[in-house]
């Protein structure tokens, strides 16, 4: 007799209601076992996903005027801490006089700088044919770092006036002849005698200091009084390549700066290197004529043909006032034009010439400091709250820079894990000389060293020195600790 079937079970005979209920018990177990396997898949995703939470941190943006490497005011020919120049003087082309320093880095009437600038005649440089006085420069870079600065550089060939003359040994070489084809010419510079010995010395310095991590840049210093390139666009081609190829071919590591004097050596300065430009009278609003103004009748029109406009985006601009503040002010110019000027082309420094600023302008100084060269925020940061030693420590981040620059010296970007018995620094890749304004990001991962043990740390950010593992550049967002870096939030390493 054919037997009966069960639909929710597979077809099978049997002979009595016994073996049906043990078919259905041996089934519910097989369920049961299923079930509680994916119940402890499920436990074990739902535990992992919670050991690997994404903690989110959005840092608060402060508005402080921030003092950082390579941006901002700059003092001449003098140091941090030092006497400013007195009323509207200034000095320069001469050795530094160093003054007695009390210890005390703050600077009456004039913003806290982190460049000093050091701009001498080749006279002073090599007063004897192949000898150079690099004590002088030594002195002045020693100096900058325990001021907190670094150097800013520039060798003019020579000044105005007998006092300011080229070398000695080579006025007396070429002779006494001042009557040149540009009034601002102490010398021919198509004498090749010239481009032979200004050059070779500029190659010397290149030896020397191309690379030194306390010269912030030098300036592409070739003709013309006080160095500033007047007649540059008079040069044959032969002697402006020469006089120009001296100093990219010396200086591959140091910022370069040229002066923005004609198309043809800016042009040609920049078809060889990322090279910056930089102006020496900045603010003049008709101080040489009614009728004419480096500010509306030149340099805005000059940045255009001379091709520098977009330079900024590789190597930085450097801008230098014309006569002093205080002039501008005597003269009732518009400081915030000027400042709105100088923004539009992208400055990261200025040289006030160690002159004081008018205290009534100080609020648009600070202003002008906290848009000047980078400000980094930080906007956001994600990183997992649990992690194994020696694993990778995935990250994402959303930066801004508020400022008008980028900052063209690649400091690292670093991590901290910190707790009382440990302290792991971990550098990332990130190369912040492409961080132009505006949002940037930067999404990667670091190795946790395998022998940082197991616990809890603080989480820390910081933008570190070149040559030291202590943070160097300050951000625009609140937090920062006593030495430098910035929290971000606590993270476990846990081996299980």
């Amino acid at each position: 007799m054919p037997g009966r079937t069960v639909s929710m079970l597979p077809s099978r005979e049997f002979n009595s209601p016994k073996a049906v209920l043990g078919e259905v018990f041996m089934r519910v177990a097989r369920l049961v076992t299923i079930v509680s396997g994916i119940t402890a898949l499920i436990t074990s995703f739902c535990a992992t996903s919670l050991a690997q939470e994404t903690v989110i941190v959005r840092p608060k943006e402060i508005d402080d005027v921030l003092t950082n490497p390579g941006i901002g005011f700059m003092t001449f020919q003098r140091f941090n801490g030092d006497t400013l120049n007195e009323a509207k003087g200034w000095t320069e082309g001469k050795p530094i006089v160093y003054q007695d320093f009390d210890g005390d880095l703050k600077n009456e009437d004039y913003p806290d700088t982190t460049i000093a600038y050091f701009r001498i005649y080749w006279k002073f440089i090599e007063p004897e044919r192949g000898k150079y006085r690099w004590d002088l420069i030594d002195k002045a870079l020693k100096t900058a770092r325990r001021r907190g600065q670094s150097l800013m550089l520039r060798i003019a060939p020579y000044g105005t006036g007998n006092q300011n003359d080229v070398p000695g040994w080579y006025r007396t070489m070429v002779g006494e002849k001042k009557d040149w084809r540009e009034r601002k010419w102490q010398v021919d510079p198509e004498d090749p005698r010239y481009v032979g010995h200004f050059t070779k010395m500029i190659k010397s310095l290149g030896e020397r200091y191309d690379g030194h991590v306390d010269l912030e840049s030098v300036d592409v210093s070739i003709v013309g009084a006080w160095g500033e390139g007047a007649g540059s666009e008079l040069l044959t081609d032969k002697t402006r390549c020469a006089l120009v190829d001296s100093y990219i071919d010396s200086f591959k590591e140091t910022p370069l700066v040229m002066l923005l004097t004609d198309e043809k050596t800016n042009g040609y300065a920049l078809s060889r290197a990322d090279v910056g430009w930089r102006i020496d009278c900045l603010g003049d609003m008709g101080g040489f004529s009614p009728t004419w103004s480096h500010m509306n009748d030149y340099y805005p029109q000059a940045i255009i043909n001379f091709g520098v406009k977009d330079a900024w985006k590789k190597a930085p601009v450097t801008l230098e006032v014309c006569w002093v503040m205080q002039h501008w002010m005597d003269k009732d110019w518009d400081v915030d034009h000027i400042i709105a000027e100088s923004l539009k082309w992208h400055i990261s420094s200025f040289n006030a010439k160690s002159s004081p600023v008018p205290e009534e302008w100080r609020p648009s100084v600070d202003s002008w400091l906290r848009a000047m060269g980078y400000r980094f925020i930080l906007r956001k940061f994600t990183y997992p709250s649990v992690l194994k030693p020696g694993g990778k420590l995935s990250f994402t981040s959303w930066w801004e820079n508020a400022g008008v620059a980028p900052c063209y010296r690649k400091f690292p970007l670093a991590l901290r894990l910190k707790s009382d018995e440990r302290t792991a620094i971990l550098t990332t890749g990130a190369d912040i000389t492409t961080w132009l304004p505006g949002d940037n990001l930067y999404d990667n991962e670091v190795t946790v060293p395998t022998d940082v043990p197991d616990g809890e740390y603080d989480l820390q950010i910081g933008i570190l020195d070149l040559n030291s593992d202590k943070p160097k550049v300050k951000l625009a967002i609140s937090g920062r600790q006593p030495d430098g870096w910035y929290p971000l939030g606590k993270i476990r390493l846990d081996e299980r």
